[in-house]
């Protein structure tokens, strides 16, 4: 009699489960993506820490034996070796990341991980300029793409899959969950939005930044100390500023691309452009006498915050980034676009008469919202970085940088959805590439 009455009550719950999911139809979804999101949030933040501490690591190294730069060149030489003859795949960095979301193909090879986290030491630990979070992409993709085949996951899912990690990636290296959730929904597709990826991206951000803190990975923290009340005049210096951050960030893009083909066009064994482009970095280092315009450039970013720095700054940083990666070495874009935008604002200070620290926080997410064109998560980023008193000043800043820079950015493979401007429609469906 037991067992019979234990059966009815199983046929009960199983028909009320399907009742229940055939009105919350939703319900299935949420736990499916819950289940996966955790996971790969948990082994991304893992990552993202681990990759962390060993930067750390390497640049407080660097910084304390400098005769290491003079080494640069052959550290570049060997990275370009090891791309050339074993990562020729996965070259392609964060734009492979782009393209498999929007045409996903074969799985994202997980070598692409191990390569970028080296070949990023390598520079970071040698001198040469770049940032972390193109790294932290690439591994979080790399790792994400290995669960496709096991979830059975088709081509739409899998897209969603690959953005969460981006997700993951971004928000885990920067301690910006939500930044890194709108960061993944935005910059593949030039303004718009895919939905149905909203809660992957937002739990995979979440989980894996908490991982990255449950590791005790450390993350730099800014201070605006003056926020003015928002008037009339404080807005028009807003739009004002946005107009300089939106050309910097279209400068800097349209540099790296070109000084890249450069590199490709004149020195035809790959591996020989990081070798040049470690002897030119290395030189310059030497002869000007300092490591400032190298490596993040963390310190000089804080020091923006808290007094007007020299308008050449954020120049020197926009040269050394863009021979540095173009060149060959690995790393991302996106810190020292926090470092010539930061000191970009710090030099305006002088002549928009905002706060200094307003200023150096509007031009670190402005530039880089608009040479990723990302206005959304850089708003977001400030407000998570700085708080929320400085949110209309950021907003203005972003948005305005992100329609000045035009239909450019250190994306290639970015598509136009929606363009910036009604006459630039021909472009819409387009690759940035193309342009």
């Amino acid at each position: 009699m037991s067992t019979i009455k234990q059966k009815s009550f199983s046929n009960k719950n199983r028909i009320l489960i399907k009742m229940l999911f055939r009105k919350f139809p939703t319900i299935p979804y949420i736990f499916k993506w819950t289940l996966m999101c955790s996971l790969i949030g948990i082994l991304i933040g893992s990552a993202s820490a681990g990759f962390l501490i060993s930067l750390d690591w390497a640049t407080n190294f660097r910084e304390t034996h400098l005769w290491i730069i003079a080494f640069l060149p052959i550290a570049g030489f060997l990275v370009g070796l090891l791309y050339h003859y074993f990562g020729k795949e996965v070259e392609a960095g964060n734009n492979l990341l782009i393209e498999t979301i929007h045409k996903p193909k074969q799985t994202i090879p997980f070598k692409m991980a191990s390569f970028v986290y080296l070949g990023t030491i390598i520079t970071h630990f040698f001198g040469g300029s770049a940032g972390r979070e193109g790294t932290a992409l690439q591994i979080a993709g790399a790792i994400a793409d290995q669960f496709s085949k096991p979830f059975k996951l088709n081509s739409n899912d899998r897209s969603v899959l690959i953005i969460a990690a981006v997700a993951g990636g971004f928000g885990s290296v920067f301690g910006t969950p939500l930044a890194g959730a709108v960061f993944g929904l935005e910059f593949f597709l030039i303004g718009r939005i895919r939905y149905n990826a909203l809660f992957p991206a937002f739990i995979t951000a979440i989980i894996a930044d908490l991982t990255t803190k449950f590791w005790n990975a450390n993350h730099t923290h800014y201070h605006i100390d003056l926020i003015p009340n928002v008037s009339f005049l404080s807005v028009l210096y807003a739009i004002l500023a946005g107009v300089l951050f939106g050309i910097c960030a279209a400068l800097f893009s349209k540099l790296l691309h070109k000084t890249g083909a450069i590199f490709k066009s004149k020195i035809k064994f790959p591996p020989m452009r990081p070798f040049i482009g470690g002897i030119i970095i290395a030189s310059v280092v030497f002869l000007i006498g300092t490591t400032k315009y190298i490596g993040l450039g963390i310190p000089t970013i804080v020091e923006a915050f808290n007094e007007p720095l020299p308008s050449y700054d954020f120049a020197l940083k926009m040269i050394f980034t863009i021979i540095t990666l173009s060149a060959g070495f690995k790393g991302g874009e996106v810190t020292p676009l926090f470092f010539i935008g930061a000191t970009l604002g710090s030099a305006l200070s002088i002549f928009i008469p905002l706060p200094t620290a307003l200023l150096a926080g509007m031009g670190f997410v402005a530039v880089f919202a608009g040479a990723t064109n990302t206005p959304i998560a850089c708003t977001i980023m400030a407000i998570e970085l700085f708080g929320a008193e400085c949110g209309v000043y950021v907003a203005i800043a972003c948005i305005v940088s992100y329609l000045i820079s035009g239909h450019n950015g250190i994306y290639k493979n970015q598509i136009i959805g929606e363009p910036k401007n009604k006459r630039f429609s021909f472009h819409q469906g387009n690759y940035l590439k193309d342009l």
